[in-house]
């Protein structure tokens, strides 16, 4: 893990600011989802990004019902027909 020399403190509603120069790194917009994980003594944020349901690819994703399917999983289902 990298460290970025920043530090935050925790305000009265257990938020923290996340500094805009670490947001535009990592594409981080107002309404983004985030993720949160822990592992060991580490919590770690992710931007939320929805993925095919079949493979877990994030890019060229559709929507069909209510599940993400890629294209790429599409052609394999469309071959299996």
């Amino acid at each position: 893990m990298k460290s970025t020399g920043i530090v935050r403190k925790v305000d009265d509603l257990g938020r923290i600011v996340l500094p805009m120069e670490i947001r535009n790194t990592f594409d981080i917009n107002p309404k983004d989802a985030m993720e949160i994980f822990v592992e060991d003594d580490c919590i770690i944020l992710r931007k939320y990004q929805p993925a095919c349901v079949f493979c877990g690819e994030t890019k060229d994703n559709v929507i069909f019902g209510d599940r993400r399917v890629c294209k790429a999983c599409i052609a394999k289902l469309n071959e299996a027909k």
